[in-house]
């Protein structure tokens, strides 16, 4: 059985499943795409047994088939092909032939009956929602998570189903973030999910920035999203997150409201000379003026100052500038309200005009 489609058609849906195929795998068969025609319906399949991602590709030409492609080198030929270019793909024997004019590639293949599956038993809890809206709230709190902490489940990011809201939760244990979208589609129960930090990274790759729906559904393990284009499929960290609630400051004493660029801006220079290991600034605040300052074991010391509206009394408090300008950068205001109690506890970071997202960053010592 022969298979003719243009490049374009190929390449996009290709791309989906490529991302999720690891470069060394202990399994060969992970390095490959699941490429199966029914009818007039064809699909492309990778996984790595912790993803799954099922693409769809435009396909005029009837028939059944199924074969397996080394996937990255089948995107790599189709990415090289001229754009106008007709590919036909054809099984001999233990080869997959892969033509186009005049170039020819035989490439390895594997049985197709070798190729894994993410199995979910029963799924439930749908919910609708714009792809532009989860891609925002992935987009603002996915940064927040823990790599490789022996706390297993902050390694990944918390989604909380409740009544017309969907809220993302994400922590390293030193910083978090919290945001929420209501859904299209309200789930008819309250669910809580952990996904594991590389589902949500190809989630992200995965969506557009369109208004076109998606739909979330929920097995005892698996997260599984559906649009016109993809089926996408990750497992669950097993686990019992953290309640975050308790991480977020009640009152605070002290707010500013300071323009974002200005102040992402001011702490990118200051963090030209702090510590390339520890990443610490101080903040000192007075009356009007909060100034920032920062030093490395070279003795040297940078520092600034920004006019404000402030008028109560003074503190000292430091932060990694980094976990400051992550969360600054991911608000997309004109001004930031920045708010602390003491020189010990937890400073927030937040639209003045909306409660998410929201951000809190643990100080440190200086």
């Amino acid at each position: 059985m022969q298979i003719t489609i243009t490049r374009e058609d190929l390449l996009k849906p290709l791309g989906y499943v490529t991302g999720v195929v690891e470069r060394r795998q202990t399994l060969p068969v992970l390095s490959y795409v699941l490429l199966r025609q029914q009818d007039s319906e064809m699909t492309l399949t990778g996984t790595d047994l912790e993803i799954e991602v099922i693409a769809k590709v435009n396909q005029t030409s009837a028939g059944n088939t199924e074969m397996t492609l080394p996937a990255r080198k089948l995107f790599d030929i189709c990415r090289a092909l001229p754009s106008d270019a007709v590919i036909t793909i054809k099984n001999e024997g233990e080869k997959s032939i892969v033509k186009s004019g005049k170039s020819r590639f035989a490439l390895a293949t594997v049985p197709v009956t070798d190729f894994p599956s993410v199995q979910a038993l029963q799924w439930e809890q749908a919910l609708t929602l714009k792809q532009n809206e989860l891609r925002k709230l992935l987009e603002q709190t996915h940064f927040c998570m823990a790599q490789q902490d022996v706390r297993y489940y902050l390694n990944g990011l918390l989604l909380e189903i409740t009544d017309k809201k969907i809220r993302a939760v994400a922590t390293d244990g030193h910083r978090m973030a919290v945001s929420e979208t209501s859904p299209e589609k309200n789930a008819k129960a309250d669910k809580q999910v952990i996904m594991p930090r590389k589902g949500v990274q190809e989630m992200l790759r995965l969506l557009s920035d369109t208004d076109e729906q998606i739909e979330l559904e929920f097995s005892a393990n698996h997260i599984r999203a559906r649009t016109s284009d993809f089926t996408f499929t990750s497992k669950l960290i097993d686990g019992r997150y953290p309640d975050y609630n308790k991480v977020i400051p009640g009152k605070q004493s002290k707010k500013l409201n300071l323009g974002r660029d200005l102040f992402r801006e001011t702490l990118s220079r200051v963090a030209i000379l702090s510590s390339e290991k520890y990443r610490g600034v101080r903040l000192s605040l007075s009356s009007k003026t909060l100034r920032l300052t920062a030093h490395n074991p070279e003795q040297e010391e940078a520092q600034e100052e920004i006019s404000t509206d402030y008028s109560g009394e003074g503190m000292e408090i430091g932060f990694n500038v980094n976990y400051m300008i992550e969360a600054i950068s991911a608000l997309h205001t004109e001004y930031v309200e920045f708010g602390l109690n003491d020189p010990n506890s937890s400073c927030t970071l937040a639209s003045p005009d909306t409660p998410y997202p929201q951000y809190v960053i643990m100080p440190m010592r200086l």
